[in-house]
């Protein structure tokens, strides 16, 4: 029996796509979490950013630390993988990276690119998570349980069951 199969460059195209981005958590002195508030959204954000074409995760969120922040950050581990299902005017899933990007041990040095951003701030854990969308919330205590632990953790958003669809 004889199978026929797409040309590779059509069957590529066939595959589903998701957006990436990509987030570096830093702290402070005070085991504060830093946050972003973004000029174009009302709740404020992990330093980080989407993925350039051809761009590693990596890649992305030492570069948009350094250009929201003007902050020359260490890469350090992967902490968390967020799976976001589609929502809203963003028809495709959404994958975030959050590295650990250490602490920040002079905050003096935050040079704030006000193109994007109104503020930045450092917030205790519990509170840091109030300030992002419900969507996006549970990357902050998984954030810190994964950089206490040294290990990633994966947070899959939840999916309706198909027997109750």
């Amino acid at each position: 029996m004889s199978q026929s199969y797409l040309p590779p460059h059509e069957w590529y195209a066939s595959l589903p796509t998701v957006h990436v981005s990509a987030c570096m958590l830093l702290t402070d002195d005070a085991d504060r979490v830093m946050l972003v508030k973004p000029n174009y959204r009302p709740y404020w954000a992990v330093p980080g950013g989407m993925v350039e074409d051809s761009e590693p995760p990596h890649t992305c969120a030492v570069r948009e630390v350094a250009e929201e922040l003007g902050l020359d950050v260490r890469l350090g581990p992967l902490l968390v993988v967020d799976w976001v299902a589609p929502a809203g005017d963003r028809l495709r899933p959404m994958l975030n990276f959050i590295f650990d990007g250490g602490t920040v041990a002079d905050p003096s040095r935050i040079r704030l690119q006000t193109d994007e951003l109104d503020a930045v701030q450092f917030w205790p854990w519990e509170e840091a998570a109030t300030k992002l969308p419900a969507a996006t919330a549970a990357r902050i205590p998984a954030a810190r349980t994964a950089r206490k632990n040294q290990q990633t953790i994966y947070l899959p958003a939840e999916q309706p069951d198909p027997r109750n669809v």
